[in-house]
């Protein structure tokens, strides 16, 4: 079987990636640049990772994988196929900002207390009224 995409390094462009004829050149451009790679000028189907000085081979590590999450074939150089380096990419370091940011996004899933009876339970608050003062005369102050 043929892979869907072949990844390596190059000398000139750092992390470079080639679609195969096991998949069709649109379907392999849109998922390329959702992965942050740019289309090498002048060649069709080369593609380089984009901001190479920005951490180059975890990002080639984590586009094969992803790519082979999303059920395609990938070919990749020893030095950044996940597979063979050993790199567990779903354990990386977390830090605070990361778990932060999963409880946000589990907080925004769910649906707030008052809606999961499925009727909202409004209370409006109850505000002392002074027998002295009407609420015109308050503002007029």
């Amino acid at each position: 079987m043929q892979p869907h995409f072949h990844f390596g390094l190059h000398p000139e462009h750092g992390v470079v990636a080639r679609a195969t004829t096991a998949i069709t050149p649109h379907l392999a451009a849109w998922y390329l640049e959702r992965e942050q790679f740019e289309q090498v000028p002048g060649h069709p189907n080369f593609y380089r990772l984009a901001q190479p000085d920005h951490d180059l081979r975890r990002r080639a590590r984590q586009t094969v994988h992803d790519l082979r999450q999303r059920g395609f074939t990938v070919h990749a150089d020893l030095s950044i196929d996940p597979a063979e380096t050993g790199t567990p990419l779903g354990q990386a370091q977390r830090n605070g900002l990361a778990d932060r940011r999963a409880r946000i996004a589990q907080a925004a899933a769910s649906r707030p207390p008052q809606h999961r009876a499925g009727t909202l339970q409004v209370t409006a608050p109850t505000v002392p009224v002074s027998a002295t003062r009407s609420p015109t005369s308050a503002r007029a102050r």
